[in-house]
């Protein structure tokens, strides 16, 4: 029997640039170890409650390098809750969430992220917390007999978070990215 032709379409090219950058943020190459069982998917409550989050999918499209289909505007990766259950629940301990989470940091590098979130940096940047501290919140704290949140050392958080040139951080990106250990 003659066999049909293939369309080069068809072809799926693992991008092993976008598999290596990934390899870098998270341990080495986990996602290498999934054989897609569908065991993250069982428990994920954003597979649950929304339309068109899978974690097997997202680890099948790292494993095929498909980066070009996860890191872009309105990425999927977004409604990842967080949660770990993918985590718990995987026989290979491939830690999809990890990978997950490497995956926005991938995006939140190439400045590809929700509003919600560029609200929390914002906030974050400026008072040190996630979320703004309000009346409201130290009512309840009050409340429920807690002490006042302390003051956040917004001069050491700066340090931190604003690049300089001897920040080891940046350093050690410059090696990794060269292929350099330290």
């Amino acid at each position: 029997m003659p066999k049909a032709p293939v369309d080069k379409d068809d072809i799926v090219r693992v991008d092993f640039d976008f598999r290596r950058e990934l390899a870098r943020k998270v341990e080495g190459n986990l996602a290498s170890f999934c054989y897609q069982c569908g065991a993250c998917v069982g428990d994920c409550p954003a597979t649950t409650y929304g339309d068109g989050f899978n974690p097997r999918e997202i680890m099948l499209k790292v494993l095929y390098g498909l980066g070009e289909e996860l890191l872009k505007d309105d990425s999927i990766l977004w409604q990842c809750t967080n949660c770990y259950n993918c985590h718990e629940r995987c026989p290979q301990e491939v830690k999809p969430v990890e990978v997950i989470i490497s995956l926005k940091n991938m995006l939140a590098d190439r400045d590809i992220y929700p509003k919600a979130v560029d609200k929390i940096i914002k906030t974050f940047e400026t008072t040190g917390r996630t979320t703004p501290l309000s009346e409201a919140v130290t009512r309840q704290r009050e409340r429920f007999g807690l002490p006042p949140l302390p003051e956040v050392p917004m001069d050491e958080i700066r340090k931190l978070i604003e690049p300089g040139e001897t920040e080891p951080r940046a350093s050690a990106r410059a090696d990794a990215d060269k292929g350099e250990t330290g």
